[in-house]
């Protein structure tokens, strides 16, 4: 198959760095909420500053800049506050920048399809590798003008890249465009400015390890009481020694609990933010700490067990368990979500899903999950897909990211490794050798399930269809009986079909000596054989 592209290997994916839990601040007195707000309204606006203060230096930044920034704002604030703001600072610029690459990366490969189908004459067919021309001399034009506007962004983007111009709104681009939008948003220009306001506080502080606890900044107790260091100009709010506000409310972390308690009691490193939830009317306090990165199992070692093979769609997973052979086990399970409403909403029905699909594979015995190394980036174009809409949001609506993150992690806790593999074909190789061979009256197979297998077999290193290089029909024991259920190198994966034991098929006893001619015909047979053929478990194929 001469269009078909290289493969990438498998690999297992790295373990999680970093850990992260939150607790709500329950039954804060009004005075807290007071000071909280405060806090956060003050850091928020030397977080601003800084912001414009990083972006106006662009590619000039160094280390003066920085040492003169942070002076600049430890002196409204203090030393540790001044470098948590600083970091994020950073932080937020890094992430402009990255995301500048993407979209000047997506815009090109726009250009690149419009150039290539304006260059084709009108009404040219495509093929499955390349798009056709337009159909109409019409359709022709209109995309010719996108061409010239996407030719037009592209250079605007090249231009801010090279001068290291970037553009960052604190409190997110998606809640400031929503001030225009107050009526589809169902929210009154109150409620807006709440959010507006609570999205852009700066209440966090960086762990140090050797120090009290693990932070100075923000500092919870083994009993968990929580305390902020107040900034210089609101010391006259402090209800404790040496600057300090002591909330009401206390804190116990449900989950890790016991991990965050011991580093606390060690004085080892753990950073605390402290935000408001506005649509619930809630506070939440979320810690989080480095762990040691998880040292990935060699692939081999991660395959011994078999492996669950995972298709991830846009309204569920479709798993199958496959022994370390390849082959199949049991029925394919789904685990739905449900990707409409609240960001909030959509979160929790991936972490839902993924919670049942760790559990089931910790039930099949495996010790490692296959899914696809999925991104995306350049897939959701409109130019890639013309007028398949609804395809493009069904792309764009898989959370290929937050998937990501969240399987590690999770996988991390139950024991589990990740092996991901290169997507390419996976549906359509999965559909045209495992979807129907599977399918029985009691056992729907759907395209999904049959992907899992697919992924599956790939990741074993298996090829995806059942047997490769059948033998002729004329004497299949001279080509050898050729299977693709056992990995190059294996007794019997590529040789002569061994002797049954109880079978002589033509007359032929096991010794393979004959004791009698052939009859005068075969076309007649007395009475059908009552034996059975026994293959050799290392050909199984099905």
């Amino acid at each position: 198959m001469g269009g078909v592209r290289e493969l990438a290997a498998p690999f297992v994916v790295s373990g999680p760095c970093g850990v992260a839990v939150r607790d709500r601040l329950k039954h804060l007195m009004p005075q807290d909420e007071k000071v909280l707000r405060a806090v956060g309204e003050h850091q928020g606006r030397l977080a601003s500053r800084d912001l414009r203060a990083r972006c106006a230096d662009g590619l000039e930044h160094g280390a003066e800049t920085w040492a003169s920034r942070k002076r600049d704002l430890t002196a409204q604030s203090s030393s540790r506050i001044a470098g948590a703001i600083t970091k994020a600072t950073h932080d937020q610029w890094a992430l402009a920048r990255r995301c500048q690459a993407a979209h000047i990366r997506n815009l090109e490969a726009g250009i690149r399809t419009l150039r290539y189908r304006l260059s084709l004459p009108i009404g040219q067919k495509g093929t499955k590798q390349a798009a056709g021309g337009y159909r109409s001399q019409g359709e022709w034009f209109h995309k010719s003008r996108r061409l010239a506007a996407l030719e037009a962004r592209h250079a605007t983007a090249v231009r801010d890249r090279q001068a290291g111009r970037v553009r960052v709104v604190r409190g997110g681009k998606r809640l400031l465009n929503t001030r225009h939008h107050l009526t589809q948003a169902r929210l009154t220009e109150e409620q807006w400015r709440e959010r507006w306001e609570a999205e852009r506080w700066f209440i966090a502080a960086d762990g140090e390890s050797g120090k009290r606890f693990g932070n100075e900044t923000i500092r919870v107790t083994p009993d968990g009481e929580v305390s902020i260091k107040l900034p210089a100009p609101l010391a006259h709010l402090a209800n404790a020694k040496h600057g300090r506000y002591t909330l009401t409310s206390t804190v116990a972390f449900a989950h890790r609990g016991v991990e965050w308690a011991d580093r606390i009691t060690a004085n080892r490193s753990v950073a605390y933010r402290i935000h408001r939830a506005v649509d619930r009317g809630r506070w939440y306090l979320t810690a989080s700490w480095q762990r040691p990165v998880v040292k990935t199992i060699p692939l081999e070692t991660a395959r011994a067990r078999g492996l669950v093979g995972v298709d991830t769609n846009a309204d569920h997973f479709a798993a199958y368990h496959l022994d370390p052979h390849g082959n199949p086990i049991g029925n394919p399970h789904h685990f739905p979500y449900d990707l409409s409403g609240t960001t909030a909403h959509r979160d929790a029905q991936i972490r839902h899903a993924l919670t049942r699909l760790l559990h089931w594979a910790k039930q099949a015995g495996v010790t490692a999950i296959a899914i696809e190394d999925l991104d995306f980036t350049t897939e959701k174009t409109r130019e890639k897909h013309g007028r398949r809409k609804r395809f493009r949001q069904l792309i764009s609506g898989i959370p290929t990211g937050k998937l990501k993150a969240r399987l590690v992690s999770m996988a991390a806790e139950h024991g589990l490794s990740i092996v991901a593999v290169d997507p390419a074909y996976t549906s359509m190789w999965g559909a045209q050798h495992w979807q129907k061979p599977l399918a029985t009256p009691h056992r729907r197979m759907s395209r999904h399930d049959a992907a899992g297998i697919a992924i599956g077999r790939r990741a074993l290193g298996h090829p995806v269809r059942r047997r490769t290089a059948p033998p002729p029909h004329d004497r299949s024991d001279r080509a050898g009986h050729r299977t693709a259920q056992a990995r190059p190198g294996i007794r019997g994966r590529d040789g002569t079909r061994p002797p049954a034991t109880d079978h002589a098929p033509g007359g032929v006893p096991p010794n393979g000596t004959r004791k009698r001619g052939p009859s005068a015909s075969n076309t007649v047979r007395d009475a059908p054989s009552t034996h059975q053929w026994v293959q050799d478990p290392l050909m199984r194929t099905g």
